[in-house]
C-alpha cells in the first residue's frame, strides 16, 4: 500500500479513467476526480464514496490550476490528447506536479516531447507520455530486450489482439490523428519519422506469435506510438509495428461495439500478446508479454509510473518515455499480477524474417 497521496485523474469518468481510479484506490492513493462534465463526475463520485471531484476544462487554465491544487501528481486519461495533453501539462508545470498520460496518438506524443522537454527538465518534473498499452508497454519491452546493448539495427513490435472493440475515445483520437496526417501514413525508418502518401493497402505477413496465439496474419506498417517512445531514448534506426488483421478490421468496422465487461474487474474478454524482437547484427533478442484487455492494462502501467515517480524511483526528469525514466525489467516484474512475461530469448539470425 502507498502513502495516501492524492492523485488527480483528468477524464476520470472515461473508460480508461475509471480503471485508473480503481487502480489508484487499490494501491492506497486517493484519486481526485477531474473532468469537464459535472454530471458524469458526480455519477462517478457516487460510485466511489468519499472521493472529491472537481470540474475543469482545457479551455480554462484557471479551472485546471484549481483542480490540480493539492494533488501530488496528475494522470491524463482524456483524449483526444492533441487537445488535452498540452493544457494539462501546462497546469502541471504551473502547480509543480508530475504528469503522466495514456496517449496513443503519435502526433500528440511528438508534441509533448517537442514542446515540453526543456521546460519540464528545468522544473525538475517528470512528464511521461504514452504510459499505456500502446507506446508505454512496447517501449518497456524493447528496452528490456536491449539489455546491455547500446544500439541495435531494428526493433519490431507485433500486437496480437484477439479482437479490438474500440472506445469512443479511441475512435475520436483516431479521427484527429488522421486529420493531422492529411491522409498520409507514418513510419520510423532511417533514424527519423516519415510521412508518406500510399494509396495501396497495407501489406500483410504471417507472424509466429508464441502460444496460445500462434501463427497469425498481421498488417505490416500499422504504426503505433512506439515509433515515438522507443527512438526517444534508444539508438535504433528502424522501428516497425504490426497488428493482427482481425483486430484491425474490428477497429475499422462501423458496427463494432464498445468493449463490454466480463469479470469483476470490469475487463473485456479481449486478450493480447505483444511480441518484441530486437536485432543487432546477426543476433536477435525476443521478449513477449501476454495479458487481458488493452484498456484495463493501461491502468496499472500508469499507476505504477506514478508510484515510482512519487517515491523517487526514476532515472531522469523532464519529458521521458517509460523505458528511459524507469528500470524497464523491474517495472515489468512489478506488473506480474497483470502481465505474463516470457524471459528474454537470444538467437542467431542473419536478418529479420
Amino acid at each position: 500500500m502507498d502513502s495516501g497521496q492524492t492523485v488527480a485523474v483528468f477524464g476520470a469518468y472515461g473508460h480508461t479513467g475509471r480503471f485508473v481510479v480503481t487502480e489508484l484506490r487499490e494501491r492506497g492513493f486517493v484519486p481526485l476526480l477531474v473532468g469537464r462534465d459535472a454530471g458524469r463526475l458526480q455519477a462517478l463520485a457516487a460510485s466511489h464514496p468519499g472521493l472529491e471531484h472537481r470540474v475543469a476544462s482545457v479551455d480554462d487554465p484557471a479551472s485546471l490550476d484549481q483542480a490540480l491544487t493539492g494533488a501530488a501528481a496528475v494522470v491524463n486519461c482524456a483524449g483526444p490528447f492533441a487537445s488535452t495533453a498540452a493544457p494539462v501539462i501546462e497546469a502541471a508545470l504551473r502547480t509543480g506536479i508530475p504528469y503522466v498520460d495514456v496517449a496513443a496518438e503519435i502526433e500528440a506524443n511528438l508534441d509533448t516531447f517537442a514542446h515540453f522537454t526543456d521546460r519540464a527538465r528545468t522544473a525538475g518534473l517528470a512528464v511521461v507520455p504514452a504510459m499505456a498499452f500502446f507506446g508505454g508497454l512496447g517501449d518497456l519491452l524493447v528496452t528490456t530486450a536491449m539489455g546491455d546493448w547500446t544500439a541495435a539495427d531494428e526493433a519490431h513490435v507485433a500486437y496480437g489482439l484477439s479482437s479490438w472493440h474500440p472506445t469512443a475515445g479511441t475512435l475520436a483520437s483516431g479521427t484527429v490523428s488522421r486529420e493531422r496526417r492529411a491522409g498520409r501514413r507514418v513510419r520510423y525508418t532511417g533514424g527519423r519519422l516519415e510521412y508518406h502518401v500510399d494509396e495501396s493497402a497495407l501489406p500483410t505477413l504471417e507472424w509466429d506469435f508464441p502460444a496460445p496465439l500462434g501463427r497469425r496474419t498481421v498488417l505490416d506498417g500499422f504504426t503505433m506510438a512506439d515509433v515515438v517512445t522507443v527512438p526517444s531514448h534508444l539508438s535504433i534506426p528502424e522501428v516497425r509495428t504490426y497488428m493482427t488483421t482481425d483486430a484491425a478490421q474490428d477497429l475499422a468496422g462501423p458496427d463494432t461495439p464498445a468493449p463490454a465487461p466480463v469479470d469483476e474487474l470490469g475487463r473485456s474478454a479481449q486478450t493480447f500478446t505483444v511480441d518484441v524482437i530486437v536485432r543487432s547484427g546477426d543476433t536477435r533478442r525476443r521478449v513477449v508479454a501476454h495479458g487481458q484487455d488493452i484498456y484495463a492494462i493501461s491502468a496499472p502501467l500508469a499507476v505504477e509510473a506514478v508510484r515510482r515517480i512519487l517515491s523517487g524511483r526514476t532515472r531522469t526528469s523532464g519529458v521521458a518515455s517509460a523505458g528511459q525514466i524507469f528500470d524497464a525489467p523491474d517495472f515489468l516484474r512489478a506488473l506480474s499480477a497483470y502481465l505474463s512475461l516470457e524471459p528474454c530469448h537470444e538467437s542467431r539470425a542473419p536478418q529479420f524474417a
